[in-house]
């Protein structure tokens, strides 16, 4: 289904949990945090109801995310659940990787395609500071156990914040040059939350490139410049993985927008940097049927947005990130 600017939507991100077992400086407070309950989260069931209902309106692509979606304890069987929907051609996830050491071998036989993760340096000292509760052991253990596991090609993604992880880009750069990844530079957004880091530690995504440029010379455009997702990729010369920027600050890519998300507690959001939403939740617990939930679908599609607001001074401020699932 097309939406009223002609863009095809047929990606659904997907949150299980607003939990998350890091506190990331530009995303979550390390103190006086108030988690959702867990009768407030959508089920396995209607999780899978969703997914069906999405499937219909022409939805093919799904992404897992949260908060980390790998703290529900039922993640493998909502993989298996949603990887035996006919029409999920993809079902892919984003995470820290923590938990992948002991996941990743079932998640894979349960259908789960690939995994993109995050880590926002390659220093322990750093990681410390922008990631607080990470550790660089355990991010590279995730990372082998994604490999190990066929759950591939990995994207390592990493949001540069000034002051506390704007010299490790460069690093996370060089990765590119021996290791078949996608190193992602993603820019900070402001949502409502730690809204003062994110918008005056922001770094931008020209900044970065040209630091990455000025250690390695110049990137060259892959794809011809189209992207890959909601990321511009660039390749080094003779480098076996590529370097992604995803700049919905600077260079926005709202005109090739193709996607929609569930928060965790069943609400349709029809833009990530907009706070209108349509409650999925209310219609699933109170007797609506499948074609209720196609309909609202449908709806939401219609409704979609053209872009965000961010150019005049307008931005999410009912929910932070790990609330929505990015």
């Amino acid at each position: 289904m097309k939406d009223s600017y002609g863009r095809e939507i047929n990606y659904l991100r997907l949150s299980l949990t607003d939990r998350c077992n890091l506190r990331c400086v530009y995303c979550m407070p390390m103190d006086g945090l108030t988690f959702l309950p867990n009768p407030e989260l959508l089920t396995a069931d209607e999780l899978e109801q969703v997914v069906r209902a999405a499937v219909d309106v022409g939805f093919y692509k799904v992404r897992l995310t949260g908060g980390e979606p790998t703290l529900r304890h039922d993640i493998v069987d909502i993989v298996r659940r949603l990887t035996r929907i006919d029409g999920v051609e993809q079902l892919v996830m984003t995470t820290n990787g923590y938990r992948l050491p002991n996941l990743a071998k079932n998640l894979a036989a349960a259908g789960m395609k690939r995994v993109n993760i995050h880590v926002d340096s390659l220093t322990k000292d750093t990681i410390s500071k922008v990631m607080r509760l990470g550790t660089l052991d355990k991010a590279w253990a995730g990372i082998r156990a994604a490999e190990e596991a066929g759950l591939t090609p990995i994207k390592l993604n990493a949001v540069i914040t000034r002051g506390y992880n704007d010299d490790s880009a460069v690093e996370l750069a060089r990765l590119s040059l021996e290791k078949p990844w996608q190193i992602r530079f993603i820019e900070l957004m402001p949502f409502g939350g730690p809204t003062e880091i994110q918008l005056h530690h922001y770094v931008s995504s020209e900044e970065v490139q040209s630091w990455i440029e000025k250690e390695f010379g110049p990137l060259f455009p892959v794809n011809n410049g189209h992207l890959d997702g909601e990321a511009r990729v660039y390749r080094l010369p003779g480098a076996a993985g590529t370097i992604g920027f995803i700049s919905p600050v600077s260079n926005p890519y709202c005109d090739d927008c193709n996607r929609m998300r569930v928060t965790a507690d069943g609400r349709l959001r029809m833009c990530l940097l907009s706070d209108k939403e349509i409650n999925f939740r209310h219609v699933l617990r109170n007797g609506g049927s499948h074609a209720d939930l196609v309909a609202l679908f449908q709806r939401a599609i219609r409704a979609k947005p053209v872009g965000h607001q961010l150019k005049n001074g307008q931005f999410a401020e009912n929910r932070t990130m790990s609330q929505i699932g990015g």
